[in-house]
């Protein structure tokens, strides 16, 4: 959520960011509802000071043995003229709320304006794309032919996007896991186990709501969603809290299974393991000073990307452009993998700034080292890695001419094997 005084004094620079992001807001109404809001404060502290004058005097009539009960009558007056305008103070300050909540975040000055992905910036690649002289097949052909994803079955059990990992599939599932949080270890992260169930604060608290609620499966009964991401509950991990600035910053790893409702485009962009309804997924969270998050924004994705060079997958590095950057982010990187056996690219990885936009919405802030006035902190997240692609991307491009999996050597001392097939 962006500071109200922000969009009251800078009203242009608030609808420019929503506009590149392709979202209207009414900066007018909401302008509108704040002067009404601060002319009925300043109503209701006036008839409030009334009210303590007219106290005191009650109070030294009566001492000196006087009739107060006009005074009296006009204070229970008073008294009612103040619960009426509290009642529509609340109701201004809802609908102020709600609008608010309706404003994207505004995009950082390096992000490149556009509307389409064919406006994302590619800023560099890493790897060769392989030159092989057999067929490549794709993930879904070769997990078939071994038995270690089972799309039928879980489409059966459950639905579509809900695989079963059979044998050497779920070793391979677990390995990496166990990879991904072993290096955010060695790279400074603290690792944290989070609950897959979030309430409804914690959901807006990061922008769930009322952005996605659509994408997001809701325990009705209960006020509770799915988490489509760790993100959502390690964000959410120190909401209401103000930090020292000496404690800043802090990094947390997360395993977590996530959930999403998302049914995305057909064919080869969602078969296999493309896009699933339930995954796995290593997330990586920061709380930094203000000063610090884009600074640490760079070394959130060479932390992703570190993992894609270890795995010694080819990726590139994309710069979202305003229209496909999303509704709470400032500036966002995809790292997209190269799958050679459907000779495309898939993105595993997302790293974005959101700066003060989520701590805003869960009133986390610290206190600056020199007893200064808190601040908002700035978080940061990034996927380190979503595994169902990387799988995919891995089982495509380690694969032999005679039909066999190569397990990469960094995978071994997790999987105890070293080959599928």
């Amino acid at each position: 959520m962006l500071d109200l005084k922000y969009v009251r004094e800078y009203p242009e620079l608030v609808r420019a960011g929503a506009e590149a992001k392709g979202i209207a807001v009414d900066i007018e109404e909401i302008i509108a509802l704040d002067e009404k809001r601060r002319h009925l404060i300043q109503d209701v502290e006036a008839l409030k000071a009334k009210r303590n004058t007219a106290s005191a005097q009650v109070g030294r009539i009566k001492n000196e043995g006087g009739d107060a009960s006009s005074l009296i009558a006009e204070m229970e007056s008073v008294k009612n003229q103040i619960q009426s305008i509290d009642t529509t103070l609340r109701e201004f300050e809802l609908q102020l709320e709600s609008h608010l909540l309706s404003i994207p975040n505004i995009p950082h000055p390096s992000v490149p304006k556009g509307r389409t992905p064919d406006d994302n910036q590619e800023i560099s690649r890493w790897g060769e794309l392989p030159e092989v002289d057999f067929p490549l097949k794709p993930h879904w052909e070769l997990t078939e032919k071994f038995g270690i994803i089972d799309f039928e079955r879980g489409a059966k059990v459950t639905g579509a996007g809900f695989p079963f990992y059979v044998g050497k599939g779920a070793m391979l599932e677990r390995a990496l896991i166990n990879f991904f949080l072993d290096q955010s270890a060695q790279r400074g992260y603290t690792e944290i186990a989070p609950p897959v169930v979030v309430n409804e604060a914690s959901a807006r608290g990061t922008g769930q709501l009322p952005d996605k609620e659509d994408l997001m499966y809701v325990i009705e009964r209960d006020g509770m969603y799915m988490i489509p991401t760790a993100e959502v509950p390690v964000s959410n991990f120190l909401r209401d809290e103000t930090l020292h600035e000496k404690d800043l910053p802090r990094k947390y790893a997360a395993y977590s299974l996530c959930f999403r409702r998302e049914a995305g485009s057909y064919g080869k962009e969602v078969r296999g393991l493309n896009r699933l309804h339930q995954f796995d997924k290593v997330e990586l969270v920061k709380f930094v000073k203000p000063e610090a998050s884009y600074n640490e924004l760079e070394s959130l994705r060479e932390d992703a990307e570190n993992l894609l060079r270890l795995l010694a997958l080819p990726y590139r590095v994309l710069l979202m452009c305003t229209g496909d950057m999303g509704f709470t982010q400032s500036k966002k990187y995809d790292l997209e993998v190269w799958a050679p056996g459907q000779k495309r690219w898939l993105e595993v990885s997302s790293c974005s700034n959101f700066e003060a936009f989520q701590a805003r919405r869960m009133n986390l802030r610290y206190r600056p080292a020199n007893a200064g006035k808190p601040e908002f902190v700035h978080t940061l997240n990034g996927s380190g890695l979503a595994l169902p692609r990387v799988v995919a991307a891995l089982i495509e491009h380690y694969q032999t001419p005679e039909g066999k999996i190569i397990i990469p050597k960094v995978l071994h001392p997790y999987t105890k094997y070293e080959v599928i097939g």
